[in-house]
């Protein structure tokens, strides 16, 4: 059974594009190569590969300009940089505004670790509108996603079965099934993309973003980073503070934090953010179809969750949803309060025994679409965790913890307890216990922390501010529901991202928003 997202696993992606192999091979190039030379052939975009997502070649920006593709040549090792290279895909919209006050190129990554930057940024075009007449807009496929090196480990009907099976063991026998079955997850990974695999840490991502500057003409790497994408950004900072332009971290990381430490975290992020939306609808002036009080909901939900752990309601096609799907596509609504609707519809049909709204959601979390074909981000996302994260649990480890994970959320503890086994077995080992983004030297970096974040929760954006160092790191605070703030539209927030992005102002340390 796969192991649930983490903090440094919120599948951005997949929660706000919804549904919506190996494309990039690895080449020997001569040893004289200069890789800040080569020129980008910038296209039409094709149609997402599987590996992105699939479905239909991004639509026209508002005015009818066309979103543009192309791909940059970096090294596969980048402790030999004149070694073979990987294929590594772009995205870009051009700048809407007068050329003349174009201010460079604005770098997005959405998070993950796993998601499609070429599929997501189009899914973003009206959003970014504003930023989009100053800058060319700009985003990839990390090395490791997509048609980046993608990493692959199982097909799409192994997948299927693997997303069927149990996450939240409750005997030794059920315990043992999930180890296996991570491990066989693993090996998979390590089979099919072996050569891959040690090469797809934070930093080497971060070593790309510095040779896509200077591919892309810019002295500055001007940075728009969200969830994961922060972690991203501050490791950036840390390896060249001296190339940081204008910087938005939004939805941050907690760099101080380990894989465990993270997931439990995040254990009390959802379970805030399922108390939030159950007080919404509990408080509004028609009934709640899903209970009486926070309490009741609560309970409601801990009910069908115990009962889907034996007995499976029928979800989409010929699959049932179980509990750890139900838990799943629970977590996925969570990440945002415009899916707070279909969690309750969800909620509705499950108790009446059709699983089919949650199933979406839970496919939405794990990179399905309604083909039946898998993205790669679940594949990615364990890559990239595990080659970053030191850390190796064992099952005596997380049932140790197992109360603690409890007692931060009833409903969500036991499923990111679990989820530390992620990188049993793996083939590579990891870096470090936690990320170093200190950043002396560096320009100001506005840090974006949400107060209701489930996947990133608040108390991480000040956590990077300390970690990036004084003079660095700069809070707002979005008092909001859902991952990240910006995308939410609050005007207080757009007013403050937009103004430091577009016009260098700096907004006062501690500025919050409502």
């Amino acid at each position: 059974m796969p192991n649930p997202p983490r903090v440094r696993a919120a599948a951005l992606t997949a929660s706000v594009v919804l549904l919506s192999t190996l494309l990039a091979g690895c080449g020997d190039d001569s040893e004289d190569q200069d890789l800040t030379a080569q020129k980008l052939s910038w296209k039409d975009c094709p149609a997402p590969s599987p590996a992105e997502g699939g479905g239909d070649a991004p639509s026209p920006l508002p005015g009818g300009d066309e979103w543009q593709c192309a791909t940059m040549k970096a090294p596969l090792d980048w402790d030999r940089p004149k070694g073979d290279t990987i294929d590594l895909a772009l995205i870009r919209a051009k700048s809407s505004g007068d050329e003349s006050r174009r201010i460079g190129s604005l770098v997005f990554n959405f998070g993950g670790p796993g998601g499609s930057g070429v599929t997501t940024l189009p899914a973003f075009g009206a959003d970014y509108a504003k930023l989009r007449t100053r800058y060319d807009l700009v985003s990839f496929d990390p090395r490791g996603v997509g048609r980046s090196a993608g990493v692959e480990c199982l097909n799409d009907g192994q997948l299927d079965a693997y997303f069927q099976q149990d996450a939240t063991p409750d005997d030794a026998i059920e315990r043992t099934e999930l180890l296996d079955n991570t491990k066989e997850f693993n090996a998979a990974c390590e089979d099919n993309s072996e050569k891959v695999l040690p090469h797809v840490h934070t930093a080497d991502a971060a070593r790309d973003m510095d040779l896509m500057r200077q591919v892309l003409g810019d002295d500055k790497l001007h940075y728009f980073g969200i969830s994961y994408g922060t972690e991203l950004g501050g490791v950036y900072a840390h390896l060249f503070p001296k190339r940081v332009g204008r910087a938005v971290f939004d939805a941050v990381v907690d760099p101080t934090q380990d894989s465990e430490q993270g997931s439990l975290s995040q254990a009390k992020g959802f379970q805030l953010a399922l108390d939030n939306f159950a007080r919404d609808c509990t408080s509004k002036t028609e009934d709640c179809p899903i209970g009486d009080s926070v309490q009741d909901v609560g309970n409601r939900i801990a009910e069908l969750l115990k009962d889907l752990d034996g007995k499976p309601i029928p979800g989409i096609g010929s699959r049932q949803l179980t509990q750890t799907a139900a838990t799943g596509g629970i977590a996925q609504a969570l990440y945002s309060k415009d899916y707070w609707e279909f969690l309750t519809e969800g909620l509705e049909q499950a108790y009446d025994g059709n699983g089919q709204m949650l199933m979406f959601l839970s496919d939405a979390m794990n990179g399905r679409n309604q083909n039946g074909e898998y993205s790669n981000i679940s594949a990615a996302n364990v890559a990239i965790n595990c080659a970053d994260e030191k850390p190796r649990y064992t099952v005596d480890q997380v049932q140790r913890k197992l109360p603690e994970f409890r007692a931060a959320s009833a409903l969500f503890g036991d499923y990111l307890a679990w989820s530390t086994l992620s990188c049993a077995d793996w083939a590579v080992p990891g870096a470090a216990a936690r990320p170093d983004v200190s950043a002396p030297g560096s320009a100001p970096i506005l840090v974006v922390g949400n107060t209701g974040d489930p996947a990133t929760p608040y108390e991480g954006a000040r956590k990077m501010v300390t970690a990036l160092g004084k003079g660095v790191g700069v809070e707002l605070t979005y008092k909001g529901q859902g991952h990240g703030a910006y995308d939410s539209k609050n005007p207080c927030v757009r007013a403050a991202v937009d103004g430091y992005l577009l016009d260098g102002r700096v907004p006062a340390a501690g500025t919050v928003c409502s």
